[in-house]
């Protein structure tokens, strides 16, 4: 669920994440798993979270920094010599002057020498050209693919444009920890100009994906406590436990009308429904009843249209927001209905709510929106904004990985047995806090990071650094927007042995793996609903896999495409047979 990154965005400085994320620590070994997971087959996806299971890579205390003044925007950098920016870069025994025999006058070693911006391998050389040829080819969908194969013929670093785009892409972990060490206390993100249009156009306040700066930091701080915060996390995790075993109840029921005691199925669209009605049981303590056999149409409506809104979004982010509706007019369109169509069915939600609130009826915990409404810390429209677009992202941000992670284990059947015994373990200990029952399945949760490393929600995070940055030995200037590659990271086998094997328990090995997670980013800035989409997905795993066995009629890699987020290309077909 993206609150700010999970479609690949930013990170922060420390200091303002409630669960301490930075601290690093090592995972546990796995105890009496009894089984040497040999794992196979698995296609490649940029990942989850390193260091230890919580999720923030090691180190991340050591990350934070003081603000620096800004630089200016990015098209004043340009206007300054390529050597007075390579001066900046330069180590403090060299020479800051911008004359020739000033740099002469006092050489740094060959190998402390970065290059200027200009020398990084490029992709491209005219924007719009490459524009069209994206959408000539319709690369639109292979973009993760696109870039995969960028790295393998540039290298580690590359820069290019794309119509609007123009960006700084790289790949390696220490690149990851050096951009996100320069990012200030106010970690920028790219913004995405179709959706603040249309909030401009529709006259609605943005909330914290969409704004950066003190206005971001204020919002942030305070929707933390209710969202991301261990104890916020502790109150909802009820809520999402009850849709969980309701999921595991339809299935039973299913099966119960098939004479074979099993059933194959296409999972997509019950995923979809599983996601929708957990993350509005959490923000609005309500259910919407999507897991009962006839669905309201109200909701598939609202389904279809996240994935109208996400399919739109990918061309428009290259296009100019003046040109937007001219030269795509049934794109923006479409964009734009599908909006709509969110926010009534946010805003019908929230009513329900505030209506109750403002009765002042007595009410035990009732979700995110109620807790927001009586600290009274945000205004309305504030929190508005934010339960709308928390709404639109926890649904196919936590499908997607399910979608995947279930495959992965059914056709990996060793892996699927380990944590079917770590979740008997765990059980055997006693009624405890569901949160202290997920905290020691560490097997389970290094099976989600496993997935995100081959299958990143997000294909790339952003920064745009606050200060220059050296990168792979070239000089980046201060406003440049810089990705981190997570789909071809999780691939690459420079950062990951044996990157085409699904191999959960790499996580819980003694390996070095700061900054190889970072699907649900870093840092201040890491996707606020990261607590919500964990906890949700473990909870499903957890209770399916203690009730089926799952197969596949397929254990051939799955195609995926990227339609702002990445998602099969065709879902697998799951077998599910209950456990006697």
């Amino acid at each position: 669920m993206p609150g700010e990154e999970g479609r690949g965005g930013p990170g922060g400085a420390r200091g303002l994440m409630p669960g301490e994320e930075g601290r690093g620590g090592r995972a546990q070994p796995v105890r009496a798993l009894g089984v040497a997971v040999s794992l196979r087959g698995g296609a490649g996806r940029g990942g989850p979270v390193p260091g230890d299971l919580r999720g923030e890579p090691r180190g991340a205390r050591l990350l934070s920094e003081p603000r620096t003044p800004a630089m200016g925007p990015p098209s004043q950098l340009w206007k300054r010599p390529a050597q007075r920016r390579l001066s900046r870069c330069l180590p403090s025994g060299a020479a800051r002057s911008s004359t020739a025999p000033a740099l002469a006058a006092a050489p740094a070693p060959a190998a402390a020498r970065p290059l200027p911006y200009e020398a990084i391998p490029r992709s491209g050389r005219n924007a719009w050209l490459s524009l069209y040829r994206l959408w000539r080819s319709n690369s639109f969908p292979r973009f993760h693919l696109v870039m995969q194969r960028n790295f393998q013929r540039l290298g580690p670093i590359y820069r290019e444009t794309v119509g609007t785009y123009n960006c700084v892409n790289v790949l390696l972990p220490r690149d990851a920890a050096q951009l996100f060490q320069s990012e200030g206390i106010f970690p920028r993100r790219m913004g995405i100009e179709s959706w603040i249009a249309h909030r401009q156009l529709r006259n609605h306040k943005c909330g914290i994906f969409l704004l950066n700066g003190e206005e971001w930091r204020s919002d942030r701080l305070i929707l933390n406590k209710e969202v991301i915060s261990p104890a916020g996390t502790r109150k909802f995790l009820p809520f999402l436990n009850a849709v969980a075993q309701d999921f595991v109840t339809l299935m039973h029921r299913r099966i119960s009308k098939n004479t074979r005691r099993s059933l194959t199925i296409d999972l997509y669209s019950d995923l979809f429904r599983f996601t929708l009605e957990g993350s509005s049981y959490a923000l609005y303590g309500e259910r919407l009843g999507l897991l009962e056999e006839s669905p309201n149409a109200e909701s598939q409506r609202f389904i279809s249209a996240v994935e109208t809104m996400l399919r739109t979004t990918l061309p428009l982010l290259f296009i100019p927001p003046g040109l937007m509706r001219w030269v795509t007019s049934k794109l923006w369109r479409d964009h734009i209905e599908a909006w709509d169509t969110i926010f009534k069915h946010a805003d019908k939600c929230i009513q329900n709510i505030y209506q109750e609130f403002c009765l002042g009826q007595p009410r035990k915990y009732s979700g995110i929106m109620a807790e927001l409404l009586m600290q009274a810390e945000l205004p309305l429209d504030s929190i508005k904004a934010n339960i709308t677009e928390f709404t639109a992202g926890g649904v196919d941000t936590t499908a997607m990985p399910l979608l995947f992670t279930l495959f992965e284990l059914a056709r990996n059947p060793n892996v699927q047995t380990a944590i079917r015994r770590e979740i008997t373990e765990a059980e055997s200990q006693g009624p405890r806090e569901l949160s202290k029952v997920l905290n020691s399945m560490p097997l389970l949760k290094s099976t989600l990071k496993e997935t995100l490393r081959l299958y990143p929600v997000g294909i790339t995070v952003q920064r745009y650094p606050t200060k220059d940055v050296v990168l792979q030995n070239y000089c980046v200037p201060a406003g440049t927007l810089c990705q981190v590659g997570l789909y071809a990271m999780g691939r690459s086998p420079e950062v990951f042995s044996n990157p085409e094997r699904y191999d959960p328990l790499r996580w819980l090995s003694k390996e070095e793996n700061s900054f190889k997670a970072l699907a649900f980013g870093f840092g201040a800035r890491q996707c606020i609903g990261r607590r919500l989409a964990e906890t949700e997905m473990m909870l499903f795993l957890m209770h399916v896999l203690r009730n089926f066995r799952i197969d596949t009629v397929s254990k051939a890699d799955i195609k995926t495409v990227f339609g702002f987020i990445l998602m099969p290309e065709k879902p697998p077909l799951l077998t599910f047979r209950p456990i006697d």
